[in-house]
């Protein structure tokens, strides 16, 4: 399947008469919208590590060798694709430095926040209070980080996700419901629920909304 812009047909036939042409342009195209996947999905344990444009460097030359697999089952989007690979060159990244310098992350990070770190929940809540920045509100971030983290737990976890794809790598209701494989009605009902529920969650945290 191509983008919703162009006739799929049309779409395929320029990409196999010039795969890495139409590669290079799609992914220059998208580039913007997959740094922003990687900036919110980067275990912030890496931040000053690694760089997101190292991440998207390395899932392009992926790409760049797995283009005929799109070609022979072009079942999504060639955005979606796109951000399948650079989701799984994430996931190979977190293993290649958080299992290499295990002993080294565990010395930087308390045993509360390593359970969170890695989860949908710990990113949300990064980004929800990312204006807390001085040092006088040190301490009251990260007592209302705990509190998030832990609210954002008790919402399903494709609800935590919708919110993520919806909100933070703002996709469209269609994109979204191709990532998580569900029918467009369904992905818009449970993002307006977990929209809802996320809402009652900030208010019922002091200190989250004024």
């Amino acid at each position: 399947m191509c983008d919703e812009q162009e006739d799929p047909e049309i779409f395929l036939n320029r990409l196999q008469a010039n795969p890495e042409g139409v590669l290079a342009d799609e992914y220059n195209r998208y580039r913007e919208r997959l740094w922003r996947i990687v900036n919110f999905r980067l275990d912030t344990r890496l931040l000053g590590r690694v760089d997101a444009d190292d991440i998207l460097q390395e899932a392009y030359l992926d790409a760049s060798t797995r283009i005929g697999h799109y070609l022979n089952d072009p079942a999504t989007t060639f955005f979606i694709w796109l951000r399948t690979i650079v989701g799984q060159t994430l996931i190979d990244v977190h293993r290649r430095h958080l299992g290499a310098q295990k002993r080294d992350v565990r010395r930087e990070a308390n045993a509360r926040r390593r359970v969170f770190s890695a989860s949908t929940s710990f990113q949300i809540a990064n980004v929800l209070l990312g204006d807390m920045t001085s040092p006088s509100q040190a301490a009251l971030k990260e007592e209302l980080a705990i509190q998030l983290r832990e609210a954002l737990e008790s919402l399903n976890e494709i609800d935590r996700e919708i919110l993520v794809l919806r909100h933070f790598e703002e996709l469209s209701n269609l994109e979204a419901s191709e990532v998580l494989e569900i029918e467009p009605k369904t992905a818009s009902m449970r993002y307006f629920r977990a929209l809802t529920r996320l809402r009652s969650i900030l208010v019922q945290i002091p200190g989250i909304i004024d």
